[in-house]
């Protein structure tokens, strides 16, 4: 069993599969979520205990995990009414593992040391089926101290666990990553639907993809799925528009330019606007095709027939 005592904030599509993780390597973990049924359900198959505030979260753990969409609300539940700080111990470890600003991030780091307590910041990579599976990226921003304290917990839930550096770093390297990422899915939706539009065998298309220098892990994940207008859900399109913001934030900030990563954001930001932020975040390929005026789900003819 483990020598520390976890508490587990955020239960969301990321959170209750790596939370999952880490009762099966014998944490019994302490959890909170903002929808108690989520929390309750969690643990009636995982075990632990549901609490009632991250302020108990806190009162019952030595390292607190926080795990939800944004800075606002990792900052609501540290510092807000009932928030984790409150009832934390001497020395607890904060592991933040959302996407937030990397400044949100520094932010948090200063002021939880002001009060004697450590913080990480480990955002991660993967999408859900490497949640589940136990095999995400996780990047680290933090003293070297503070990242081996919470090693074993990132070797539970992740494959390649990354030190970027101080904190902030981690989310950094996080955001930038994540508009590359957001630039390939859009690229792919182009290409697939360019492929229709002129008649392509679009899974003769994947095929050639597969393997060569332009596959990637976007190809293996979404790829058939935008073919046959039937993405899962893992991770959010509105989401990927936050990560994509908080990106093009970073380098504007730097003085520095990710002209892809905007162009790729104002596709999201027009899905968005069409109501498919709820939608995995291929569902750009919806905004593609209608700058087509291609119907979505639906066949396009090719040019000339």
């Amino acid at each position: 069993m483990a020598s520390e005592s976890v508490g587990f904030v955020g239960l969301g599509i990321m959170g209750s599969r790596q939370a999952a993780n880490l009762a099966k390597a014998g944490y019994e973990l302490t959890v909170f979520n903002r929808t108690r049924e989520r929390a309750d359900a969690w643990v009636a198959e995982h075990g632990g205990s549901v609490a009632g505030s991250p302020r108990e979260v806190a009162e019952r753990s030595d390292i607190v995990i926080t795990m939800v969409v944004d800075g606002a609300q990792v900052e609501q539940m540290l510092f807000g009414d009932d928030g984790a700080l409150s009832g934390a111990r001497d020395g607890t470890l904060f592991v933040d593992m959302s996407t937030i600003a990397p400044a949100t991030a520094r932010s948090l780091a200063e002021r939880l040391s002001a009060q004697g307590h450590a913080f990480v910041d480990a955002p991660v990579t993967g999408s859900s089926p490497k949640a589940e599976a136990g095999t995400l990226t996780i990047m680290c921003g933090g003293e070297e101290r503070d990242v081996a304290r919470a090693r074993p917990l990132f070797e539970v839930m992740g494959e390649k666990i990354v030190h970027a550096g101080a904190a902030g770093q981690g989310q950094a390297v996080k955001v930038l990553s994540q508009g590359v990422t957001a630039v390939n899915c859009a690229t792919l939706a182009q290409a697939i639907t360019v492929g229709r539009r002129i008649g392509v065998d679009l899974d003769a298309l994947l095929a050639v993809m597969t393997g060569g220098s332009s596959d990637s892990t976007m190809r293996e994940l979404k790829g058939q799925g935008m073919v046959d207008h039937d993405i899962p859900v893992l991770f959010k399109l509105e989401h990927m528009l936050k990560d994509v913001v908080l990106c093009l934030e970073e380098a504007r900030g730097a003085g520095a330019s990710f002209p892809f990563a905007g162009l790729a954001g104002e596709l999201y930001s027009a899905g968005v606007g069409r109501g498919l932020g709820q939608q995995d975040f291929g569902a750009v390929l919806e905004v593609v095709e209608g700058l087509t005026g291609d119907r979505p789900g639906g066949e396009s003819q090719p040019t000339g027939s």
